[in-house]
């Protein structure tokens, strides 16, 4: 497999995009958790605090920093539009859990059929997104394990 290449006249590294909600970070649980502990309210990732405190899943830091190594790494992130803090909670996220500089590269969107790029590693599939999609946690790429051997053999 060739890596398409959206930026090949200005010789620059692959792009990929890498969503944070149950790719990199533990949304599902931790979602789970405060409903149980706060069942009255109805939207839990509306209250302050709820992103900066969501875990980052098993080896996704280590992988993202591989990944970044060899390839031109976004974070692509959709926004909670009932908690207005989440666009700051996001980028102080990705400050703390990786560098101040990867937070010139998270970009909050609702919709990420509107970018372009060679790779988009999500959860979920967006049907027009222009790139080859990675559907993080189900087969074959179950665990970031099986991305990163997938990404990185086309790397070189």
């Amino acid at each position: 497999m060739k890596i398409r290449k959206f930026n090949e006249s200005v010789n620059t590294k692959p792009i990929v995009y890498i969503d944070m909600d149950d790719t990199i970070c533990d949304y599902t649980t931790h979602y789970k958790e405060m409903s149980q502990l706060n069942p009255e309210v109805k939207y839990p990732q509306s209250k302050e605090g709820f992103f900066l405190s969501l875990e980052p899943l098993e080896e996704a830091i280590e992988s993202v920093n591989k990944l970044r190594e060899v390839f031109d790494v976004y974070i692509l992130t959709s926004p909670s539009y009932k908690n207005p803090l989440c666009y700051t909670e996001k980028r102080i996220w990705i400050e703390k859990h990786f560098d101040l500089d990867f937070c010139q590269k998270l970009i909050i969107s609702p919709n990420k059929n509107i970018l372009m790029g060679d790779y988009l590693i999500d959860d979920i599939l967006w049907d027009k997104f222009k790139g080859e999609q990675i559907q993080f946690g189900k087969s074959p790429f179950e665990n970031w394990d099986k991305v990163i051997k997938y990404l990185i053999k086309y790397a070189y």
